[in-house]
């Protein structure tokens, strides 16, 4: 395979949004964590979405060569059986990474770590291999995004604490609305509106953001105004563009970790979630993000 094909089978345009997942994760346990080992806690969880995405060609390659032949596998660029093997295979270099910052700098436990990333490797799968006919999968990819937290916070503090909790639950309904969003991505006209309100969780619980400083006052109306955007796409008659759509949506991930962590009382990790956001809308202009 060709370096352009592994980057279209990756979705790297993404990965922004699973760094400031893993950033956000760490600032809400509240544990110091040294750059060396959070590189390596963001490696980790980079090589579990790459994986992921693989095994989501490597599965789908049936239905892609009739809705979408032009992805990989179908258009003759890349071959099922490799692409099943390098998922899988980075799936493993995840959880070993992960064991390896675990080892290196957790505080509470080399456990938690693996047990929650084998958790992750698993449902990953399991997503992958049967979302396309399940009628809970939005709740599915969402949990994907949910345990990314959950390891990282395992990986740096061996527990959970309810600002952890708090803030993968407001993530897991926002990856809810967005991902029921995605599943429509092949029709010609958005036809349920109702998920969307799962997008609201967000700015109900971003309030205190919202007046806890300059920071956090921006980055919600930036992201209320971004999500905003995102919705217009859907319900404009005669233009609706549902792929542009969900690549915002997704681009709006790392928005959604710099609000939870200005209103973790940390403005200055907050503004990486602006240059995940930044950065993410840059690389999706080279590589498509779905």
């Amino acid at each position: 395979m060709s370096w352009s094909v592994c980057l279209r089978l990756g979705r790297v345009s993404n990965l922004p949004t699973v760094w400031t997942n893993v950033l956000a994760a760490v600032v809400l346990t509240g544990v110091f964590v040294a750059s060396g080992p959070l590189a390596l806690l963001a490696l980790a969880l980079s090589l579990f979405y790459i994986g992921g995405m693989y095994l989501n060609d490597a599965f789908d390659r049936a239905i892609d060569a009739r809705e979408r032949p032009a992805r990989p596998i179908p258009a003759g660029l890349a071959r099922a059986t490799t692409v099943f093997a390098t998922g899988y295979g980075l799936l493993v270099a995840g959880l070993a990474a992960l064991a390896a910052e675990a080892a290196w700098a957790g505080q509470g436990g080399y456990w938690p770590a693996i047990v929650s990333g084998l958790a992750l490797g698993g449902l990953i799968v399991f997503y992958d291999a049967r979302h396309k006919a399940n009628p809970w999968s939005p709740l599915l990819m969402g949990l994907c995004r949910v345990l990314v937290y959950v390891t990282a916070a395992c990986a740096v503090a061996g527990r959970l604490g309810v600002p952890v909790l708090a803030g993968a639950a407001v993530l897991l309904s926002y990856l809810i609305g967005l991902t029921y969003v995605a599943k429509q991505e092949n029709l010609a006209e958005f036809r349920n509106l109702w998920p969307l309100l799962f997008l609201g969780a967000p700015f109900v619980y971003g309030i205190p953001a919202l007046v806890g400083g300059p920071v956090g006052a921006a980055l919600y109306v930036g992201f209320l105004a971004w999500v905003g955007y995102a919705v217009s796409l859907l319900v404009r008659p005669g233009r609706v563009n549902i792929p542009r759509a969900v690549v915002s949506f997704i681009a709006g991930i790392s928005l959604l970790d710099g609000l939870l962590m200005a209103g973790a009382g940390a403005p200055g990790a907050a503004v990486w979630g602006v240059g995940g956001f930044g950065l993410t809308l840059v690389l999706q202009r080279y590589v498509r993000g779905t």
